[in-house]
């Protein structure tokens, strides 16, 4: 229901109908979820009007209802309760067929689209599944208010074993390319947050005097039938359309990297295009993250694995934006294209100095010494700054504490085995692999998230990591607290204070 909420709540956007067209990606193929939007395309034509009526916020159907109270005014009330039994019903049947796995022969003669299932072998080798569920374009197409559309379209791109689908980088470069034919200014592009203008996806180098001519687009299309449109929009997310184009190479999202979206980002800035900030009070956009330690660590460990790989190229932003971005915006792209080079520093935060309290060997000054207060000012100072930054966010003293840890776990399991896996392949012993990250919801996931609880998941090799290291430091922080003890605990303790509360911390 997240997918159809989202589609549900674009669709219904103040925006000039004839000037928007969603697009709804499924790269799994799904019939449920052609079933689903076709669902969500019928109950739409009550909930379009109902937001413009009532100026309708949050307008997802599932976060309005959860968060609005019954309204007293009695017009108001009548048509809240009407539309809120028909989102309602609406979502038990999607609920029915997705618990049952497959969509009835009752519910399949009312749509052509469900035949198209019909030649499918299974999610990794079908044809495109193409179907324009509202034709903008259509007169007839409109709403219970009898005003007009936006258009809305079900695409599974066409996959075969023969061909590489590029993963999200494919997905996203099938839906530039289709809507090419809808002329309504470009589709969103929401994978990092960010919106996109059509023609910096094109290969082009940014120019002043571009001016788009979205009404010749408009009239080529605007004379052919239903059927005819989708036929000839299913060539754009065949297998072989990109073969001999510059499509994930100059064109759309860069192919070949396992962080597309830092390389499409850098390629477009490279080509003149300019970039803003915008921040505005309500958050632009929402979605959905790993919720468990090992599926953070995973996601990590895939973009330490794609940032070295950029590093290490012709794509490293030193090289490719030489003499076309600035120095200071080639070094913005360096920070996270370096983060990896962390690991080396914080594995020996975490081994070094708790061996060297165990030999009884001071790293940091004594508690006496006034060489302590830079130390101390240092580690004060950082600390309290990022706590203080968490609390202006709205962030809880132990959701901070969470990011502490996290941060260690990071850099000592996922970036080290990253850039241990990053050299192996520049060396050309292993080859990198695309680890899709699962962001599928659990409730009880969800809720443990929401409490701040730290799910580990299953077990993972990074765990031994960090299982060696948590046992090393308390190991050595037991045998440095017996040697206080048993030795004189006054003098020892005034040397080893720092380090006894540096490993202490990092247990």
């Amino acid at each position: 229901m997240l997918v159809i909420n989202t589609v549900l709540s674009l669709i219904a956007y103040d925006y000039p109908p004839n000037k928007l067209a969603i697009y709804l990606s499924d790269d799994g193929g799904s019939d449920l979820t052609f079933y689903a939007l076709l669902e969500a395309s019928n109950f739409s034509r009550s909930w379009i009007p109902f937001c413009k009526k009532f100026k309708v916020d949050p307008r997802s159907p599932a976060a309005y209802f959860s968060e609005a109270s019954e309204p007293h005014n009695f017009h108001y009330k009548e048509e809240w309760s009407t539309i809120k039994k028909l989102y309602e019903e609406m979502e038990g049947r999607i609920e029915s067929v997705v618990k049952v796995g497959k969509v009835s022969e009752e519910i399949q003669v009312k749509h052509k689209g469900f035949f198209e299932w019909n030649s499918v072998l299974n999610s990794r080798n079908h044809q495109t599944i193409l179907q324009i569920l509202i034709d903008g374009r259509d007169p007839n197409a409109l709403n219970d208010e009898g005003f007009v559309m936006p258009t809305l379209v079900y695409l599974s791109r066409e996959k075969r074993p023969q061909h590489h689908h590029n993963f999200k980088a494919g997905a996203l470069n099938a839906l530039v390319e289709l809507s090419g034919m809808d002329s309504y200014g470009g589709p969103m592009y929401i994978g990092t947050g960010c919106f996109f203008r059509r023609e910096c996806q094109s290969g082009k180098e940014y120019c002043k005097d571009y001016k788009s001519d979205r009404k010749k687009g408009t009239q080529r299309h605007g004379m052919e039938t239903l059927e005819e449109l989708e036929e000839k929009a299913k060539g754009f997310a065949s297998s072989t359309f990109e073969l001999g184009t510059q499509w994930g190479k100059e064109m759309g999202l860069k192919y070949g990297c396992l962080v597309e979206d830092v390389l499409t980002g850098l390629a477009i800035h490279c080509k003149g295009w300019k970039s803003i900030y915008f921040d505005p009070s309500r958050d632009a956009f929402l979605g959905l993250a790993p919720t468990t330690l090992l599926q953070s660590l995973v996601q990590h460990k895939r973009w330490v694995e794609g940032h070295l790989q950029i590093v290490f190229s012709r794509h490293c932003p030193f090289i490719r934006g030489h003499g076309k971005i600035k120095l200071p915006h080639q070094m913005a792209y360096c920070i996270f294209n370096l983060w990896p080079l962390h690991a080396i520093p914080t594995v020996y935060y975490a081994v070094i100095p708790p061996i060297y309290l165990l030999h009884g060997i001071p790293l940091f000054p004594e508690i006496t010494s006034p060489w302590l207060v830079p130390f101390s000012y240092v580690i004060i100072a950082k600390y309290t700054y990022s706590l203080a930054e968490h609390l202006w966010h709205g962030e809880t003293l132990k959701a901070w504490w969470n990011d502490q840890r996290i941060w260690l776990y990071r850099k000592t399991s996922a970036y080290l085995i990253g850039t241990v896996g990053a050299v192996l392949n520049l060396l050309g012993i292993t080859k990198s692999a695309f680890t899709i990250t699962a962001k599928v919801l659990d409730d009880e996931l969800s809720k443990r998230y929401e409490q701040e609880i730290m799910e580990f998941g299953t077990t993972s090799p990074m765990f031994t990591i960090l299982t060696t290291l948590a046992m090393v430091n308390l190991v050595c922080l037991v045998g440095a607290i017996k040697r206080v003890i048993m030795d004189d605990g006054a003098e020892v303790l005034d040397h080893w204070s720092c380090s006894l509360l540096n490993v202490g911390y990092g247990f």
